[in-house]
């Protein structure tokens, strides 16, 4: 366990946006959070919510290829849809936050107990393209960091 330069350094970026996201939303006003810049683009809330949904599929995913079959199949799910009935557009950005901040602390939690012979675990992310659980763990924050710089913040 532990010792994994870039595991360490995903827990590390994880638990900084654990504490400056949350600090940098509420700066902000119900409009800039709740406003769609086009009509079927997201608002800033639903972005959020829409990364709280990746953390749910994300997390059982990084607990259930320590323990499956290999190469682990991803099973996809639809984004829109998790969205739109997760109804984050009416849902308080404050709840929002802290399925986010709860979410993402259980992962930082889960990864960080990750043995070394196990982040090398094989997953197949669909067209045969086979990822190690190590890669879909940086994927995970990579993606995550996308939309929060680009969308977000």
């Amino acid at each position: 366990m532990g010792g994994n330069i870039q595991i360490q350094n995903v827990m590390d970026q994880l638990n900084k946006w654990l504490i400056k996201l949350p600090q940098d939303i509420r700066l902000m006003s119900e409009t800039e959070v709740t406003e769609r810049p086009q009509p079927h683009k997201w608002s800033r809330k639903e972005i959020l919510g829409h990364l709280c949904d990746s953390a749910i599929n994300n997390l059982e995913r990084f607990i259930k290829i320590q323990y499956e079959d290999q190469p682990y199949v991803l099973q996809k799910y639809n984004q829109e849809k998790w969205v739109d009935l997760q109804d984050y557009q009416n849902t308080s950005i404050e709840e929002i936050v802290l399925l986010w901040s709860s979410l993402n602390k259980r992962i930082v939690n889960v990864i960080s107990k990750i043995p070394s012979d196990k982040l090398a675990y094989l997953c197949n992310i669909g067209n045969n393209q086979l990822v190690t659980l190590e890669w879909l763990i940086q994927d995970y924050l990579e993606h995550m960091e996308h939309h929060i710089q680009k969308q977000i913040l």
